[in-house]
């Protein structure tokens, strides 16, 4: 009754439905506004409480045009979206919260996500072999292995309101969240309004090819929302993206991803939305769409949205829409203007700046050797590696001596003997999530394995190869168009379902192939059709890792090496001994749209419908997950002798009072690094290696290397993870002046364990900082990137530039983010690393604070200047809490 905007409510279905509608503001700027920016208003008006959003920010949103770039406004989503290897540190935190509130004699019962919650299970999955089945063996074996964190989340699914656990081996969280949770709009108390989303997950900007706002948030940020708390942001310009042009009929949709996301990294759109519009959007379909707003994190902007049109309408029809909600989801998006004619150039609204990319300029290509951005034409591939081979070590080089770049290793595998040189390809994973979700591209890959086969070509058996699908129903539309046999004869076994080759659970390589590698010091390479392939990633001794459609892939594995022209040379022989060449084998883009429309859409009608998501849930998940026991109770039950959950000492000390910003006084550098520091730097996901800090205290507990696990497997256990801090074998610390996670302890001038070393100067009560180059924090969304450090002792990070996504995170942890005044940088200031640093902070911070000084203990009193990088008074809020989380706890004492 008291809600500002009550005169804005309008109905549907003879009054039923009820909504907020901008339009009866009668305000002509409204029809000006981007789409995207039409649901952050639209989110406003309905949650304007006067607290955590009020009509200022409405208005502001409103005057977009002036206040892009500059006004900070909240946004709160429909709902949050986690997967396993991120959602269990956040599930774990409540867990912890719990206990905290019960200790001050607070009802912990009180401590649940106020927003929807979807944790999806999938990045548990860990290839052990090729061939994968479900059989009651494999069951038991992944039980004992997953067993606490199953048992974990089963509490988790009771405990809590507002949580639902999709249980494993149902599907990936991008595909599960495309095929089954997707909504465009909701409609909960009489009301309907836009479906939108934060996640967890890098890729959860697939969804705005739906026309459903999303994107992906660290840990801390999906718990504020969880918790009730808006996302705070600044108000973003938005750049009108206009596709014109034909498509290329030999051109994927990976093409065209990889080409869209050339020309809009090169425009330098850093933390800004991308919205979609001009006639060439209408030939790209639902999965087209969903595939290019995939990448939007590669260039950096915040989201590529693709506003609701006849496509997003055709494709629901095809999937989990009833007519009766499909006619209330085209009335509602048309009565608010978020429904577009992309051939009607009179609804273009006004952008902050247009790109336009011509769709007939894409050709096919990969990425790599090192990072997504290095785009390589495939009719360059050979020529290109040849020179990465002699480039001197860097983004692209490996610098091998010409002498040594013929170098080629003979070993035995089975019995035969095999030969690897530079450029021979050990792994071949083709992956169905992410980029490739895409039905086309997946069949392309079937068809052409189908053809390979059919002209007697073979994949030789030591390249580790797999097929892992997305979902369920990727499977089985590969079955029903019949080209899975063929794939499976390539070595291509569906492995499960889940995050598998990309966040580093690749099965281990044979002896043999990794002896020869060694041996000859060879730079060897995987091909996989994700969207993640940082140097050492996929397994430690492949340096070269390709991004690629999945066709290419199956096609690399044939030939078994990158250094292969496809338009010169064949790809194999036939049982005659004639060369068979990729063209022979590449099924036209008519072949592949034929066996779509009568194979794949008659079937399954595109993506599941809720029956096919039923039947994987009950034939395969709840069967496995029934069996699991949990406990029954409002607080955890915590097992001390748990290697997975652990109860992290986030609210040790918690009281009442906020107590004032204090000075870092005399903290000494943890690591001096570089340009480019990714996530994977700070917090890798894949293996447990077994010389690391995190394997010695697995040792301490008395399990064996094969009972390690995975670093994601292991985000509950603070202990893990902490000791997993910065234990990347390819970072590059300056005090130590080659990669290797390892760092100086200033004081003994000894070389340790980054963990160590940490450990040590906590026991003195030595503050840490860390100093950087740019773009530090690059990559990946984690938690533990910023939890990690927190916990190490870390309380500040100065660098030349951030990762914004990346700042945020330490921002929650209560780690201040500061930068390096422009032109300046540790070079500059002849920063040794070695000084010790004090921060001088005012009694009181404010956002956007200009400067503050450092000081450093040397014999001339040097100091210099930093930017605090405090966007909002949120952040100074977390800040000022010791973080997040203890600020959250604190609400509720």
């Amino acid at each position: 009754a008291e809600h500002p905007y009550n005169h804005l409510i309008d109905t549907l279905k003879d009054g039923k439905i009820k909504f907020f509608n901008a339009r009866k503001l009668n305000d002509p700027r409204y029809d000006k506004l981007p789409l995207s920016i039409r649901v952050l208003l639209e989110a406003a008006i309905r949650n304007c409480d006067g607290f955590y959003t009020k009509e200022e920010d409405v208005q502001n949103i409103l005057d977009w045009q002036q206040q892009q770039n500059k006004a900070e406004v909240p946004f709160s989503p429909a709902r949050v979206l986690l997967q396993d290897f991120t959602g269990i540190p956040a599930m774990v935190d409540l867990a912890a919260m719990r206990d905290a509130v019960a200790k001050h004699g607070v009802d912990p019962s009180l401590v649940n996500p106020k927003c929807p919650t979807d944790l999806i299970v999938d990045h548990s999955l860990q290839i052990d072999y090729n061939k994968w089945c479900v059989s009651v063996k494999n069951q038991e074996m992944e039980l004992i292995r997953n067993k606490e964190r199953l048992q974990f989340f089963k509490w988790c699914s009771k405990a809590f309101k507002n949580v639902n656990v999709v249980p494993p081996d149902v599907g990936a969280v991008h595909q599960v969240n495309l095929e089954y949770l997707s909504r465009v709009v909701q409609v909960r108390d009489g009301f309907i309004y836009p479906d939108s989303v934060v996640g967890t997950d890098s890729h959860t900007t697939m969804i705005n090819g739906l026309g459903i706002l999303g994107w992906g948030v660290g840990g801390i940020e999906s718990e504020a929302v969880m918790l009730g708390q808006p996302v705070s942001l600044t108000l973003p310009q938005v750049v009108g993206c206009k596709l014109v042009g034909s498509i290329n009929p030999l051109t994927t949709s990976i093409d065209i991803v990889l080409g869209i996301t050339k020309h809009l990294r090169q425009a330098g759109i850093s933390g800004k939305f991308v919205e979609f519009f001009g006639p060439g959007v209408s030939q790209l379909s639902a999965p087209d769409r969903t595939t290019i707003a995939n990448m939007c994190p590669e260039y950096n902007a915040t989201v590529s949205f693709f506003p609701v049109d006849q496509v997003t309408l055709k494709h629901f029809k095809k999937t989990n829409f009833a007519q009766e909600k499909l006619e209330l989801l085209e009335s509602y998006m048309k009565a608010v203007k978020l429904f577009r004619s992309y051939e009607d150039n009179s609804e273009d609204p006004e952008y902050s700046e247009v790109i336009e990319i011509d769709l007939s300029s894409m050709v096919p290509h990969v990425s790599g050797p090192k990072r997504p951005q290095d785009r390589v034409a495939v009719s360059s591939m050979k020529q290109d590696f040849q020179s990465c081979l002699d480039e001197k070590v860097g983004f692209k080089g490996f610098h091998i001596a010409k002498e040594k770049q013929e170098t080629r290793v003979p070993f035995l595998h089975c019995g035969q003997e095999y030969q690897l040189a530079h450029g021979s390809v050990v792994i071949a994973a083709v992956i169905s999530c992410t980029n490739n979700c895409n039905p086309s591209v997946m069949l392309t890959a079937g068809l052409l394995a189908k053809k390979a086969v059919e002209a007697g070509l073979v994949v030789k058996p030591y390249i580790r190869t797999s097929l892992a699908p997305g979902s369920g129903m990727v499977t089985h539309y590969l079955n029903t168009s019949g080209v899975l046999p063929y794939l499976s004869q390539l070595g291509f076994e569906v492995i499960g379902y889940g995050c598998a080759t990309c966040v580093g659970n690749t099965a281990p390589l044979p002896e043999a192939v990794v002896d020869a590698i060694k041996q000859g010091d060879l730079v060897a390479c995987g091909v996989l059709s994700g969207n993640r392939h940082f140097e050492g990633r996929l397994c430690d001794c492949v340096r070269a890792n390709y991004l690629a459609s999945p066709p290419l892939v199956v096609a690399y594995a044939i030939a078994g090496t990158v250094g292969i022209d496809f338009e010169k040379e064949p790809l194999g022989f036939t049982s005659e001994g004639k060369e068979v060449y990729l063209r022979d084998i590449w099924p036209s883009r008519e072949e592949v749209q034929q066996t779509e429309e009568d194979k794949v859409i008659s079937s399954i009608h595109f993506v599941a419908p809720p029956s096919f998501f039923h039947v994987c849930m009950s034939c395969k998940g709840n069967i496995f997950w029934n069996n699991i026991e949990c406990p029954d109770s409002v607080v955890f039950p915590w097992d001390h002798k748990s290697t997975y959950i652990r109860s992290p000492s986030f609210f040790s000390k918690l009281s009442k009072e906020v107590p004032p910003p204090q000075s870092i006084e005399n903290a000494h550098a943890l690591l001096f690094l570089g340009d480019k520091v990714t996530t994977d730097h700070i917090s890798p996901a894949g293996s447990i290696a077994r010389v690391s800090a995190a394997a010695k205290y697995l040792l301490s507990k008395r399990l064996t290397p094969r009972e390690f696990n995975s670093y994601g497997a292991r985000r509950g256990n603070d202990a893990v993870m902490t000791r997993g801090t910065f234990a990347s074998i390819k970072l590059q610390n300056r005090f130590i002046g080659k990669a290797g996670p390892k760092t100086l302890h200033i004081p003994s001038n000894q070389t340790l364990d980054v963990f160590e070393a940490a450990d040590r100067y906590q026991r003195d009560g030595i503050p840490l900082i860390i100093l950087a180059g740019k773009d530090y924090g690059s990559g990946n969304s984690r938690d533990w990137v910023a939890k990690g450090p927190y916990l190490l002792g870390v309380r500040a990070v100065i660098a030349e530039s951030f990762e914004k996504l990346h700042k945020n995170q330490l921002v929650g942890m209560g780690i201040m983010p500061l930068q390096f005044l422009s032109g300046q940088n540790a070079d500059s200031l002849e920063l040794s690393g070695k000084e010790r640093f004090s921060i001088i902070l005012p009694e009181s911070l404010s956002p956007r604070q200009i400067c503050l000084r450092v000081l450093l203990q040397t014999s001339q009193g040097k100091s210099f200047d930093v930017i605090s990088l405090f966007d909002t008074e949120m952040d100074v809020l977390f800040f000022q809490h010791g973080g997040l989380l203890r600020y959250v706890a604190r609400t509720l004492l």
